[in-house]
């Protein structure tokens, strides 16, 4: 089976699904592969078989920084080293984006914005726009739950009022139709960093 030449990785569906909606609002971007490894341990065995397959020309890898965006930036960075790549990795990732000439190239995105801990929610929340007038009132839901009714950790506090906003939404609970259907923005700087990260990867 022919190999596509440019891939990017992502953890499971909701990335995938973000992504490709993403794209479906702008259409200018160059093609690649989307590819759903379901978890981020199966992302990081992903990456040097990926990185070696023959007349691949781009592998993009987005991960969540979770707790630490340190270790999450020590665990990508030893698996480009495992893959036989001759480069120098810096302490931290590049706040626009990592991108690493190749061949292949290979770039890093750590969710949210390459500089905090958080994951794709977190970064689904900055495209909520500014005036939205459930917004407040999801985040005031979640905080009202009294804490021995509360089946989220504190650190899933902002996953859990994100999803309280999408639940208000025409089709619930999908980020990836927020975008589709205009109620997330994506003209705002996160986004659009995101986008020309992607741009210069792929382009």
């Amino acid at each position: 089976m022919d190999q596509p030449p440019k891939v990017l990785l992502v953890e499971g569906q909701n990335d995938r699904h973000i992504v490709r909606h993403l794209r479906g609002r702008f259409g200018s971007l160059s093609p690649f592969c989307i590819r759903d490894k379901g978890n981020i341990d199966e992302l990081l065995k992903a990456i040097e078989p990926e990185i070696r397959v023959p007349g691949r020309e781009a592998v993009g890898i987005v991960a969540d920084a979770n707790d630490s965006l340190a270790d999450r930036w020590r665990a990508v960075s030893d698996r480009l080293r495992g893959a036989g790549m001759n480069i120098e990795m810096s302490d931290a990732p590049s706040p626009d984006g990592t991108i690493v000439d190749g061949p292949p190239r290979v770039g890093v995105w750590l969710m949210p914005d390459n500089q905090a801990t958080g994951e794709l929610e977190d970064f689904v929340q900055e495209m909520i726009p500014q005036d939205d007038p459930v917004w407040p009132l999801a985040q005031r839901y979640v905080q009202d739950i009294p804490g021995g009714a509360r089946k989220f950790s504190p650190k899933k506090t902002s996953r859990a009022e994100l999803h309280a906003w999408l639940a208000t939404r025409e089709e619930p609970g999908f980020m990836g139709s927020a975008i589709g259907r205009g109620d997330l923005k994506t003209d705002g700087d996160l986004c659009s960093g995101f986008l020309a990260w992607l741009e210069r990867l792929f382009g």
